[in-house]
């Protein structure tokens, strides 16, 4: 009998998308973020997706010190391989950005591979009248966001944590950052098995359509070959669709807060773990079993989490 196939679920715990007025379930202290990783990964996500906040706002945090608060304690208590952000927020430049993966050397970290028009305006339609701080009314209504990545900053990126080991979640919005991330691999700037997270549904990227879902495998295939291993984010309410539709076509999925506020129409989610749940159902219900962290660290190359400076 053929073995089952192994997919890696990646949890966003957080993000810097949605903002705390719009669910009181989205993690925001240093405790929340451990517990909401760590609870995660005891539902069976591989890999946990960091971002920070600031405490008291939950405005988004990109200084080391922020993430110091929290990185041990998900170590100490669980094996789950850990991704620090580089995308922190739109807002930030790309120094601030890359501070924290370049601090404390994770297994991996998230890299997104090209500049695009970033919408979030269209949230205020739903949460405008319930927010609380004055900045999530600012962020969420700049109809002028451009997310710069540039061939320069990804390049400084690469340099900067070329020396650490650390491997790359490459974030792709969109078809030309699948071609962006050729680039780069044929110069030698990244090695395979490169792990893709084509994003689906946010504002400025591609859609969330079947067809587009396929397009975006269709490319990467004949970009990269056997030479990458495939995931998927759908946002909002497109989360666990187009994760069901990865699976089928054997691709791996990252669900979590970051991505989506929900756990069924008009339902929040209470925790992470619960969309990571809905994850595991969708997985084993299509006759395959969700991969460990260190299976996860096997297919993607990791160098595992006894050298992570954390």
């Amino acid at each position: 009998m053929a073995a089952r196939r192994k997919v890696i679920i990646t949890c966003a715990v957080t993000g810097a998308i949605h903002t705390p007025s719009m669910s009181p379930h989205l993690p925001v202290t240093p405790q929340e973020i451990a517990e909401a990783a760590i609870g995660a990964a005891e539902a069976g996500a591989a890999i946990v997706h960091l971002h920070a906040r600031n405490p008291q706002n939950g405005e988004p945090d990109q200084t080391p010190e922020a993430f110091a608060k929290f990185l041990p304690v998900i170590k100490q208590r669980s094996n789950v391989v850990v991704n620090l952000t580089t995308g922190g927020a739109p807002t930030m430049s790309i120094e601030e950005r890359v501070k924290p993966a370049a601090t404390f050397a994770p297994e991996v970290a998230s890299l997104n591979l090209g500049s695009m028009n970033f919408g979030l305006f269209g949230m205020l339609d739903r949460f405008g009248d319930s927010l609380k701080h004055e900045w999530e009314r600012t962020y969420l209504s700049n109809k002028d966001i451009i997310f710069r990545n540039t061939f320069g900053q990804i390049e400084h990126v690469l340099t900067t944590c070329a020396g650490n080991d650390t491997r790359f979640e490459f974030e792709c919005y969109d078809t030309a950052h699948l071609y962006n991330l050729k680039y780069f691999y044929d110069r030698g700037l990244v090695k395979a098995p490169l792990f893709i997270q084509t994003v689906f549904g946010l504002q400025g990227g591609i859609g969330a359509h079947p067809d587009d879902v396929a397009h975006m495998k269709r490319t990467a295939d004949r970009l990269f070959g056997d030479n990458y291993r495939w995931s998927v984010l759908g946002a909002g309410s497109s989360q666990m669709r187009i994760a069901a539709m990865a699976i089928a076509m054997g691709g791996n999925v990252r669900v979590g807060l970051e991505d989506s506020l929900w756990a069924g129409p008009g339902k929040l989610a209470e925790t992470n773990a619960e969309q990571v749940r809905l994850a595991r159902t969708l997985i084993e219900g299509l006759g395959c079993d969700v991969a460990t962290p260190d299976e996860a660290r096997e297919m993607l190359a990791l160098k595992g989490g006894d050298r992570v400076a954390f």
